[in-house]
């Protein structure tokens, strides 16, 4: 009898330690701030965008905002894209606690459950590299902008390295 008393407890403990562990929620959007190295801060903890890396660019500032936004220029464009929730599905967990993620905002045009893929846009913008784990289609996507110039492969930056 005692057994039965305490496994509602023990049920309703395990289900917070799940909630707990979750970094994100893809049925949930969450804010999400980006961080100059492109990453996302979401709840506290660091989500990187699945299957691309983000290079450094020249920094830029936006002065029309108030205050000014300013980073590089691959950065602002993130953050300008996102203006609403995140929703990421975690892919993977790095070292140092950090996640990968599938991460997506609401579609602008139409309604319903549309989401756009963060990684896809910043590989169809030219504001990322895909990374050598990523589909095929992110690399496919990162030669597409690269043969029509678009973001970073559209003007001179210092350096473009592959990780």
């Amino acid at each position: 009898m005692t057994m039965l008393r305490r496994l509602p407890l023990i049920v309703l403990l395990s289900a917070l330690a799940v909630l707990l562990a979750q970094p994100v929620s893809a049925d949930r959007g969450e804010r999400a701030m980006v961080q100059a190295d492109g990453s996302l801060k979401i709840r506290g903890k660091t989500v990187h965008l699945f299957g691309i890396w983000i290079p450094p660019t020249n920094r830029i500032c936006r002065t029309t905002f108030d205050p000014p936004l300013c980073g590089s220029r691959a950065v602002t464009a993130l953050e300008l894209k996102i203006q609403s929730f995140v929703f990421c599905e975690p892919v993977s967990r790095n070292r140092d606690r950090s996640v990968n993620a599938l991460c997506a905002i609401r579609c602008t045009v139409g309604s319903g459950r549309c989401r756009e893929d963060l990684s896809t846009w910043m590989l169809q913008q030219g504001w990322a590299i895909a990374t050598p784990d990523a589909p095929f289609q992110f690399h496919a996507l990162e030669r597409i902008a690269r043969t029509r110039g678009l973001g970073v492969w559209g003007f001179q930056v210092d350096s473009i390295t592959r990780r």
